[in-house]
C-alpha cells in the first residue's frame, strides 16, 4: 500500500508587516527571559534584508514589468505546485511566511535561560508557524482554489464532508480507514485467545512448522497502542515472522480501558497482566524459562515485572529482548517538555487515586494529539490541506490506521508512571520504588538481553535506549541499533531490503558512552530482524515437535485471534 508523501519540517508566519505583532504575541508572556541585544539587532538587520529583496524580485516578476524576473524555486513541498510560483501574490506570501519561519525560530533560539524553557519556547514556535502557513488556509492556498474552480466546488464539497466525518470520529483521518479491518485485513496471523482477563487477552499464535523451539516467546507491546503495530501485514508482521522462525508465540493483548478500570495502577498491570502472562505461558507449554519481548512502555512493564519476580526468588526470562524502550529517563528528549511537577500535580488531582472520582481515564485521543504535535506538519496540517482544503481521501496506509486507533489508560496507572520515571526516574534507583509489595532492583534483572534502538527515534532517543546496557548490569547484553523512528525502525522485514543497522563490540568492550558504541559499531545492509533471528535460537532451546492444538486442558481457546479487545474503540 502506498504511503502518504511526507512533508518537510520548515514552518513559520504570514506577512512582513505582521512580524512586529508575532514577536510580541509569542514573548509577551515570558517575563524574565531576553534576547541578548547584539543578536536581536543583527536578527533584525537580516530580516529587513531578505524583505526588502523578496519585495524587489516579487515587483521584478510582475507581468507589467516586461520581461519579468522568474524568482527561485520555493524548496519547500507544501508550495511545490505551479500554482504557487505563477501567482505573484501567493509566490511572495510564501516567500515571506518561510522568511518569517526563520526568523522566528532564529529567535527562539536566541533566547537566554535555562535549557528547558528554551525548548518549550522552540516547541511553541514550531506550533505556531506550523499553524499559520499561508497553505493550510484556503483563500491563501491557490493550489486549492485551482482545484474548486476546475471541479466546479466539488472538491470543496468533497472538503466539508470529510470535515463533517472527522469531527464525528473525534480525530482528523490519516488514511483511509474505510479500507481496513482488525481481524480482516490487519491482524491476521492465525491464532486463537487462550486467556483473558479484566486487562488483557493472552494471544497464542498457529505454528507454521513441523516443529517448534522448546521455550515459547512472549511479546509485550506497548499499553498506550493496539498490539496489531507487531502484526499489521503478513509481509511486515514481526508476529508472523517470529511463527515462521519456528517460536511458539504469545502476544498480550490489552484492553482498551473504559470506566470500570480507572481505578487501576501501575501495580495491577505488572502483577494481573505482565507476570500472569509469563505464569499462564509457563502453565501452557509447560516450560521452566520463556523468551521475552516488550516493545516501547511494553519493555517498561516487562522489565519490572521480571525484578519483581527476581526479587521473590523466581527466574522465569531465558531472554529479554527491548525495543525501543526506556528504562532510564535521564534524557527522554522532546517528550521531557510536557513534564514537570505542576503537571504531573495536575494530572494525579485530576485522574490519579487521590482525585474526586479515584481514579479517572486518560483518553487516548489526548495521547495521539500530543504525538502529533511532535511532527506538526507531517501528521497532522498536511492532511489538514488534503481532506479539507482539496477534499482528497487520503491513501490507505495500515501504519495509518493503527496510529488512529488510540487507547485509553487508566489514570492511577498513567499517574503513577509519569511521577516515577518521566518526572523523578525511580526505576533506576535500586530499592527506591515498592512494586506489587517488592523493593525493585533493575540489577537483578540478569537474562541475556537484546537491546535495540532507532537513530531518527524522536520518542525513546537511541542513546536513551543503549543506556539499558549500563542498566541491566548483570545481564550480557547486545544492543543493535536501526535506521529511522520509532515504528518503521522496527518494522523493517527483512524481503523489503530497506535501510540498515549497527552491531556493535562485544560486551567484554563495550564502550562507556553511546556515541564510543556507534564509533566502534559496524553498519550492515536490511533488516535487523535477522540479527535478533541468530540471537534468539540460541536462547530457544531445542527442536520439539509442533502442539497440535492452542492452549491446555486448564487454559482452552476461548475464541479466534484477535479477540475482542483489541476491536474496542476508545
Amino acid at each position: 500500500m502506498k504511503k502518504p508523501a511526507a512533508v518537510p519540517d520548515a514552518v513559520a508566519n504570514e506577512h512582513a508587516d505582521a512580524f512586529g505583532a508575532t514577536i510580541g504575541d509569542v514573548f509577551k508572556s515570558m517575563s524574565g527571559l531576553s534576547v541578548p541585544v547584539p543578536q536581536l539587532s543583527a536578527l533584525q538587520a537580516d530580516y529587513m534584508a531578505q524583505a526588502s529583496a523578496l519585495w524587489n524580485q516579487s515587483v521584478a516578476a510582475a507581468p507589467s514589468n516586461g520581461a519579468a524576473h522568474k524568482p527561485e524555486p520555493l524548496g519547500d513541498r507544501r508550495f511545490s505546485s505551479p500554482a504557487w510560483a505563477d501567482n505573484p501574490m501567493a509566490s511572495f506570501t510564501a516567500r515571506m511566511y518561510l522568511l518569517n519561519a526563520r526568523t522566528l525560530t532564529a529567535l527562539a533560539d536566541s533566547v537566554q535561560g535555562d535549557e528547558k524553557t528554551r525548548e518549550r519556547i522552540r516547541f511553541a514556535v514550531q506550533q505556531y508557524v506550523a499553524a499559520a502557513s499561508p497553505s493550510n488556509y484556503l483563500p491563501l492556498n491557490p493550489e486549492a482554489l485551482q482545484l474548486a474552480l476546475t471541479t466546479q466546488g466539488e472538491s470543496i464539497l468533497h472538503g466539508v464532508q470529510h470535515l463533517v466525518q472527522d469531527l464525528q470520529q473525534g480525530h482528523v483521518s490519516q488514511t483511509d480507514e474505510s479500507v481496513f479491518e482488525v481481524g480482516r485485513n490487519v491482524a491476521t496471523t492465525e491464532g486463537s485467545v487462550v486467556f483473558e482477563n479484566e486487562l488483557f487477552q493472552l494471544l497464542e499464535y498457529k505454528p507454521l512448522t513441523k516443529t517448534v523451539f522448546e521455550r515459547p516467546l512472549l511479546m509485550v507491546p506497548p499499553c498506550i497502542n493496539k498490539y496489531y503495530i507487531l502484526d499489521l501485514q503478513p509481509e511486515n508482521s514481526l508476529i508472523r515472522h517470529a511463527v515462521a522462525q519456528g517460536h511458539r508465540v504469545f502476544v498480550v493483548s490489552w484492553r482498551n480501558a473504559d470506566a470500570s478500570l480507572s481505578h487501576l495502577g501501575w501495580d495491577d498491570y505488572i502483577e494481573d497482566a505482565a507476570i500472569r502472562a509469563i505464569e499462564v505461558v509457563r502453565e501452557i507449554t509447560g516450560v521452566e524459562t520463556l523468551n521475552t519481548l516488550g516493545f516501547c512502555v511494553g519493555g517498561t512493564i516487562l522489565a519490572s515485572a521480571l525484578a519483581v519476580l527476581a526479587a521473590r526468588g523466581s527466574k522465569p526470562a531465558a531472554s529479554i529482548t527491548l525495543l525501543t524502550t526506556f528504562l532510564d529517563f535521564s534524557n527522554t528528549g522532546v517528550l521531557d517538555l510536557f513534564v514537570d511537577e505542576a503537571m504531573v500535580q495536575l494530572r494525579e488531582m485530576t485522574l490519579g487515586p487521590g482525585s474526586p472520582n479515584g481514579g479517572g481515564l486518560l483518553k487516548g485521543q489526548e495521547l495521539a494529539s500530543t504525538f502529533s504535535a511532535l511532527r506538526p506538519n507531517d501528521l497532522l496540517w498536511n492532511y489538514v490541506v488534503g481532506n479539507y482544503l482539496k477534499g482528497e481521501t487520503p491513501p490507505p496506509f495500515d501504519l495509518l490506521y493503527w496510529n488512529s486507533d488510540s487507547t485509553n489508560l487508566p489514570g492511577p496507572m498513567y499517574c503513577w508512571y509519569l511521577r516515577n520515571t518521566y518526572l523523578e526516574n525511580n526505576l533506576v534507583k535500586p530499592g527506591r520504588l515498592t512494586v506489587c509489595g517488592e523493593k525493585l532492583d533493575l540489577n537483578r534483572v540478569d537474562a541475556p538481553t537484546y537491546v535495540y534502538g532507532s537513530r531518527e527515534d524522536h520518542i525513546v532517543p537511541w542513546d536513551a535506549a543503549w543506556r539499558n546496557t549500563q542498566v541491566l548490569k548483570k545481564a550480557k547484553t547486545r544492543f543493535v541499533l536501526g535506521a529511522s523512528g520509532h515504528i518503521a525502525g522496527v518494522i523493517n522485514p527483512p524481503a523489503k531490503k530497506k535501510r540498515s543497522h549497527w552491531i556493535g563490540p562485544a560486551q567484554a568492550s563495550q564502550p562507556a558512552s553511546a556515541e564510543a558504541w556507534l564509533a566502534a559499531a559496524t553498519e550492515h545492509p536490511g533488516s535487523w530482524w535477522t540479527d535478533w533471528d541468530a540471537w534468539l535460537a540460541g536462547h530457544a532451546g531445542r527442536q520439539v515437535p509442533a502442539p497440535k492444538n492452542p492452549g491446555s486442558r486448564r487454559h482452552k481457546p476461548i475464541e479466534p485471534a484477535p479477540g475482542r479487545y483489541v476491536k474496542q474503540k476508545a
